[in-house]
């Protein structure tokens, strides 16, 4: 097991790397291809006819320096709590479900005040994931817009723009050129939060689709708000006093086998599997299937019945997500502290272009750190909404019959 890195310090992780002759390795990766850690190949076919070609993926030989931490201090602070501003610039808001996932209509990204993307982040952070099309907004203006809200992630694995100066672009590539292989993943495992390894994991993250599939390839997102509510009380103060341990070595062990440099070493790192947000003091789940490998300082039999239960309920309840159909031009931002996602695959042979600039947040905070730290109190999203509402916390469980009529 590589070393882990306590809620003080971080670690480079082992690197994992297969043995034997790179050609080996190299048929491995060709044989599993998991969209989530292998990246797809160099496609040396000519593109110049591609209107985004200089925007597809490379991957420069280079290697940058571990991580540090560094103070962060979340625009949605100061952001006016009624969101005037940037509300009353939308032709219509709509709201997909009650838990997550807002769409703003009438908007151009590149007009926004500096007070309107702060009221963006706070309404980002209340609602998991807002949603804008028919944006022009270019990469340089997304990344500018990005930096609004943070010090940009550079990824250590996945390919960068052919374009020069543009290594802070996470892209999201696929083409027909190669077939997810279904024999290499479970669905479930590609639900994750963006690189949730890193010591000071993502905050408001953007993601614009350039080109698309004439249908599927849509996203889900699942709110960690929800999915902290739905305990009981005794399980979420459980849940409140755990660590768990999130990994990028599977994710570099996927660029190595796929004769890929992997440009930052591999980190483990230890996070509170309840962590709170900074802004809207509410507790969240902080798990997901793609990184995090186990529960610190529990049995592992423990450890797998836990976060068995976390992983199926964010990535199988529905009461918890939002599904959002991507345009040419749709952009999405979300709050990578308080949601997770995944695609859909199902638009193979078609190509699905997509960038995203990522900014670094806060060190995840648990309930105890954040209340001594803050001197506010930790709240449950549900009960706080209910409370606002002037409804009346669920009674405990009674034999009541049991379903509904749909």
């Amino acid at each position: 097991m590589a070393p882990v890195a306590t809620n003080e310090t971080q670690a480079p992780a082992t690197n994992g790397a297969t043995t034997g002759p790179v050609k080996a390795a190299k048929a491995v990766a060709e044989q599993l291809f998991n969209p989530f850690y292998s990246p797809p190949e160099s496609n040396d076919k000519d593109d110049s006819d591609y209107e985004f070609a200089k925007y597809k993926p490379s991957w420069p030989n280079v290697k940058w320096e571990p991580l540090t931490e560094f103070p962060v201090t979340d625009v949605g602070l100061r952001a006016d709590p009624e969101k005037k501003s940037l509300l009353s610039a939308a032709s219509k808001v709509t709201h997909y479900t009650p838990a997550i996932g807002t769409e703003l209509s009438g908007i151009d990204l590149r007009q926004l005040s500096d007070s309107q993307k702060d009221e963006l982040a706070l309404l980002v952070a209340e609602r998991g994931v807002v949603f804008f099309r028919d944006q022009e907004i270019n990469v340089h203006e997304q990344l500018e817009l990005a930096r609004h809200f943070g010090r940009l992630h550079k990824h250590a694995t996945t390919g960068v723009p052919r374009e020069p100066g543009l290594e802070e672009v996470h892209i999201v590539y696929n083409d027909g050129s190669r077939r997810p292989d279904p024999s290499a993943f479970s669905k479930i495992d590609l639900w994750h939060s963006d690189v949730s390894y890193e010591l000071q994991p993502p905050s408001t993250t953007s993601l614009k689709v350039i080109t698309g599939p004439p249908y599927g390839g849509d996203t889900l997102w699942s709110s960690g708000y929800a999915l902290y509510s739905s305990f009981s009380p005794g399980f979420q103060k459980y849940l409140e006093g755990l660590t768990a341990v999130h990994s990028a070595v599977a994710q570099a062990d996927g660029a190595r086998a796929a004769g890929q440099t992997v440009r930052r070493e591999p980190v483990e790192t230890v996070h509170p599997v309840v962590r709170v947000h900074p802004v809207t003091g509410y507790k969240s789940i902080y798990v997901n299937p793609g990184f995090t490998r186990r529960i610190v300082g529990v049995p592992k039999a423990e450890s797998d019945a836990i976060l068995s239960l976390l992983f199926h309920q964010l990535a199988e309840n529905p009461d918890y997500q939002v599904r959002f159909h991507w345009e040419v031009n749709s952009i999405a931002f979300w709050d990578n502290r308080i949601v997770t996602h995944s695609a859909t695959f199902d638009f193979f042979p078609h190509t699905r272009h997509a960038l995203r600039a990522t900014p670094h947040g806060e060190r995840p905070t648990s309930v105890a750190d954040f209340e001594a730290q803050t001197g506010r109190v930790a709240k449950d999203w549900q009960r706080d909404i209910w409370a606002k509402q002037g409804i009346a916390d669920a009674p405990a469980s009674t034999n009541r019959p049991k379903g509904y009529n749909d």
